[in-house]
């Protein structure tokens, strides 16, 4: 029965393959084999790192909903990536259940994702439709109440970030609120690995959530560690491409 569960997981977490976040870019939610937005194919920046995302709701009765979600992150320098993290991290569905962690590899070189399982030593595999950035103007509401300001530059886990602080304001009656809402957004980017490695969102509406990078270790992974191992089942589209 956990087996079967497992392999739906890894099948549905195939589906929501995209990069960290972009600058300025929302908070991260782990549903799937990569967290964040889609965004371009980062090369050149290698590194690995620990990343936790926290969120606190406060509810109308008081109660506190705390939750972490913890993973490894690694990424060499033609853009490949992969995230070591448990499956219990991927909604409700998992959350009673003891299950084994995972791996997802994303291979933009070779055009494929993969979702590995240790536990049963089997991979699903799907073909990639590679990286877009996504872009545009934002909303015009949005536009019109956001402020943006500068929070200058400060080192974070060993490496230079640049700080912005954005507060859109709803007005009142937008989203069925009586009151005006406002949602702050903190990033810290890092111009060197090309990503946020801190990011904070306060909202009315979601609570807290704060995502940070630690143990950044800026040399290049072990490239075995994009491969899927050779005693492994692959199931899924396509021939066995390994990563090259």
């Amino acid at each position: 029965m956990v087996r079967f569960l497992v392999v739906g997981l890894l099948a549905a977490a195939m589906v929501a393959q995209a990069q960290p976040p972009a600058r300025g870019g929302p908070p991260w939610r782990f549903v799937g084999a990569e967290p964040g937005r889609a965004g371009a194919v980062i090369k050149g920046a290698p590194f690995s790192a620990d990343i936790a995302t926290e969120t606190t709701m406060v509810l109308q009765d008081g109660n506190h909903v705390h939750q972490i979600t913890k993973l490894r992150y690694y990424r060499d320098g033609e853009g490949r990536t992969r995230r070591e993290q448990s499956l219990n991290s991927l909604g409700a569905l998992a959350s009673n259940t003891n299950l084994p962690p995972v791996i997802f590899i994303s291979d933009p070189v070779a055009g494929v994702n993969y979702a590995l399982s240790p536990a049963s030593k089997t991979a699903s595999k799907s073909m990639g439709r590679g990286e877009r950035m996504r872009g545009g103007p934002p909303h015009a509401d949005r536009q019109q109440n956001a402020k943006t300001e500068s929070l200058g530059t400060k080192t974070v886990e060993g490496v230079t970030a640049e700080g912005t602080r954005t507060t859109v304001t709803i007005p009142a009656g937008q989203q069925g609120n009586e009151l005006p809402m406002q949602t702050v957004t903190e990033s810290w980017y890092s111009p060197d690995l090309q990503m946020a490695v801190l990011f904070k969102r306060s909202d009315p509406r979601t609570g807290e959530t704060v995502t940070r990078y630690t143990n950044i270790v800026r040399t290049e992974p072990a490239h075995a560690l994009f491969e899927v191992p050779a005693d492994y089942k692959i199931e899924g589209r396509g021939p066995r491409t390994d990563a090259k």
